[in-house]
C-alpha cells in the first residue's frame, strides 16, 4: 500500500484538534447522508412515489421513486471525478465545504418542488436534477471526510478514528428516520400526508448551518500542506489515477473486492429491511421505521469495533470474514425477520401456497395496466405483498392452498386470499417479535461493521497522497452509485417480477461473492500499513 513520510515540521495535533476533527467530519458526514437517505427514508413509504412520479399503479410508483433513488447515486462518480480532482489540487478542507454547501441547497430543494398534480412533468424532471446535484455532492464528501481524518491519525489509530467516519453514514440514515418519526408524531396524519412530509427536506438547512460553522473552525491536513510546501501535489489527479504504477490494480480491487461488496451488505440491513418490513411483510409504515431505526443506532458500535480491531490485525481479514458471514447468514436472518414481523401472513404463505396458473401469464411491474387476466391477477398479488409461483395451463386459474379461486377477477382473488387466512393491513408485531427483528437487524449491521468499519482506512492506505482523493474517491463511488445505489430498485422489481419476497436478495449474494473472491486474491493482507509512514 502506498505511504508517505510525516512531515517533522508538522506539530501533532493535540487531544482537543483530534476531537474537533472527528466531531466536525463526522457530523459534517451524518448530515450529508441524512440529505441523501432522507429521499430513500420516505420512497419506502409511498409518498415521493404518488407525489412526484404518479403512475395510477402503486407497483409502478415504487419503482419510479426507487429509480429516482438510484439517479442520485449514479452521478456520485462524477462527483467523485470533479471534487476528487478539486480536493487533490486545491486541499481536502475546502473540497468538503463545497460539497456539504450543495447537499444542502439541494436537499432543502425538494421541499420546495410542487406535486406532479400541480405541475404536471416539470415535478419528476426538478426532483431528478436535485438528486443529480445530491450525487454529484456526495460523491465528494465521502472522500474527503474519510482522507481528512485519516491524514490527521497518528500511528496505530487510523482505523479506529476514520471508522467515526463510518459509523456517521449510519448515523444519517438514523437522523433521517428520528426526524421522520418526530415530525409525523407532532403532524395530524392528514397534514404529514399534503405537506408534512416537506419539513425533513427543509430542515436540512439547520444542518447546513451547524457543519458550516464547525466545518469552518478546521485546518487543512497535514499531508495535504506538506505535498503543497514541496510541491508535490499532482498536476491532474483524474488522469495520474489511471497512470501512477501500481494504480489500476488498486482501483480495480477499491471498486470491485472492497465498494462493491461492503455497499451492498450496508443497504440490505438498512433500506432492504424497511421496504421488506413495509411491503411484502405489511407491517405499520411507522413501527417499521422505530424498529430499523433502533436496531440501526444498536448496531453503531459494530462501525468502531472493527475499525479498531483492524488497527490490530490488519484490514482484509475483518472485510473477508464479513463477506464469508453474509454469504451463509442472509437469507436466515431475512427468514426470521419474516416469521416474526407477520407471523399470519408467514404461516398463510407457508400452508396455503398461491399459485396462478395460464398459457402465459406474462406480466411486467412498469406497465400501467396489464394486458391480460393472468398480469392482472400477479399485479394484485404483488401490490398486497404475497408471495406466488406460477405454472403453464391452457386456461387462467388460481389456486391457495390446492383449494381453486372461483373467478379469475382480482376482487374474487383478494376476497379469497382473505378467507384462506391471509391478513392483507397494516399490522405491528408482537414485543417479543419486535425483539426478535432487533436482534436480526443488529446481526445484519455486524455484517455490515466488519465489511464497512476498516474501510476509509483501507482506503486512504491504498492510494498514494498527491492522487488519494481522486483515486479513493472514483471506484468508491462508482461501488456504492451503481451496485450499492441500484440495489432497492433491482431487489424490489425481482420480487415484483418472481413474486417472491426474499427474491431480491440474491442481487446482494451475487455482488458479495464477487467481492469475496477479489479481495481474497487481490488485496494484500497481513497488518496495517500507516499511511504517513
Amino acid at each position: 500500500m502506498a505511504t508517505i513520510a510525516a512531515n517533522d515540521d508538522l506539530s501533532a495535533p493535540s487531544a482537543h484538534d483530534i476531537r474537533l476533527i472527528i466531531t466536525a467530519s463526522s457530523l459534517g458526514t451524518i448530515f450529508e447522508w441524512y440529505d441523501f437517505f432522507i429521499y430513500g427514508t420516505l420512497a419506502a413509504s409511498g409518498i415521493i412515489g404518488r407525489t412526484f412520479f404518479p403512475a395510477g399503479n402503486e407497483v409502478v410508483q415504487t419503482l419510479l421513486a426507487w429509480a429516482g433513488f438510484a439517479v442520485g447515486f449514479g452521478f456520485r462518480p462524477l462527483g467523485a471525478v470533479v471534487f476528487g480532482y478539486l480536493g487533490d489540487r486545491l486541499g481536502r478542507k475546502y473540497t468538503f465545504l463545497v460539497t456539504i454547501t450543495l447537499m444542502g441547497v439541494a436537499t432543502a430543494g425538494v421541499g420546495f418542488v410542487p406535486s406532479a398534480a400541480s405541475i404536471g412533468l416539470a415535478a419528476p424532471a426538478i426532483i431528478l436534477v436535485l438528486r443529480i446535484l445530491q450525487g454529484l455532492a456526495l460523491g465528494g464528501e465521502y472522500g474527503g471526510a474519510a482522507i481528512y481524518v485519516a491524514e490527521h491519525a497518528p500511528p496505530g489509530k487510523s482505523g479506529f478514528y476514520t471508522s467515526f467516519i463510518q459509523a456517521s453514514v449510519a448515523g444519517g440514515f438514523i437522523l433521517s428516520l428520528i426526524v421522520v418519526l418526530l415530525v409525523k408524531g407532532v403532524l395530524p396524519d392528514a397534514v404529514w400526508q399534503d405537506w408534512g412530509w416537506r419539513i425533513p427536506f427543509i430542515f436540512s438547512i439547520v444542518l447546513l448551518a451547524v457543519s458550516l460553522w464547525m466545518r469552518f473552525k478546521l485546518s487543512e491536513s497535514p499531508v495535504f500542506k506538506a505535498m503543497k510546501s514541496s510541491g508535490e501535489t499532482a498536476r491532474n489527479p483524474f488522469v495520474e489515477s489511471f497512470t501512477y504504477p501500481g494504480n489500476l490494480k488498486r482501483l480495480f480491487v477499491a471498486l470491485f473486492g472492497i465498494a462493491a461488496g461492503l455497499t451492498v451488505i450496508w443497504y440490505t440491513s438498512m433500506f432492504t429491511v424497511l421496504a421488506f418490513l413495509q411491503g411484502p411483510m405489511r407491517v405499520d409504515d411507522t413501527a417499521a421505521q422505530l424498529i430499523v431505526g433502533v436496531g440501526a443506532a444498536a448496531g453503531l458500535g459494530w462501525f468502531i469495533l472493527f475499525g479498531w480491531l483492524s488497527d490490530r490485525v490488519g484490514r482484509k481479514l475483518p472485510i473477508v470474514v464479513g463477506y464469508a458471514l453474509t454469504l451463509v447468514m442472509l437469507f436466515p436472518l431475512f427468514w426470521v425477520i419474516g416469521a416474526a414481523a407477520n407471523p399470519g401472513l408467514a404461516s398463510a404463505a407457508r400452508e396455503m401456497p398461491v399459485i396462478v396458473s395460464g398459457p402465459h401469464c406474462a406480466y411486467s411491474p412498469f406497465a400501467q395496466k396489464q394486458t391480460d387476466t393472468c398480469g392482472k391477477l400477479l399485479d394484485l398479488l404483488s401490490k398486497k405483498g404475497v408471495a406466488y409461483s406460477t405454472s403453464m395451463a391452457p386456461a387462467t386459474a388460481v389456486s391457495i392452498g390446492g383449494q381453486a379461486v372461483h373467478g379469475d377477477t382480482p376482487e374474487a382473488l383478494e376476497a379469497a386470499l382473505v378467507a384462506s387466512g391471509y391478513n392483507l393491513g397494516k399490522v405491528v408485531p408482537s414485543p417479543g417479535n419486535i425483539a426478535l427483528i432487533l436482534l436480526c437487524i443488529i446481526l445484519l449491521t455486524g455484517l455490515a461493521g466488519l465489511t464497512y468499519g476498516p474501510v476509509a482506512a483501507l482506503l486512504s492506505e491504498l492510494f498514494p497522497p498527491r492522487i488519494r482523493y481522486s483515486s479513493m474517491s472514483i471506484p468508491y463511488h462508482i461501488g456504492t452509485g451503481y451496485f450499492g445505489g441500484f440495489l432497492p430498485f433491482i431487489s424490489q422489481y425481482i420480487v415484483a417480477r418472481t413474486g417472491n419476497p426474499y427474491g431480491g436478495l440474491w442481487y446482494t449474494l451475487g455482488v458479495v461473492l464477487m467481492a469475496l473472491v477479489v479481495t481474497v486474491v487481490m488485496l494484500p493482507g497481513g497488518k496495517r500499513h500507516e499511511h504517513r509512514g
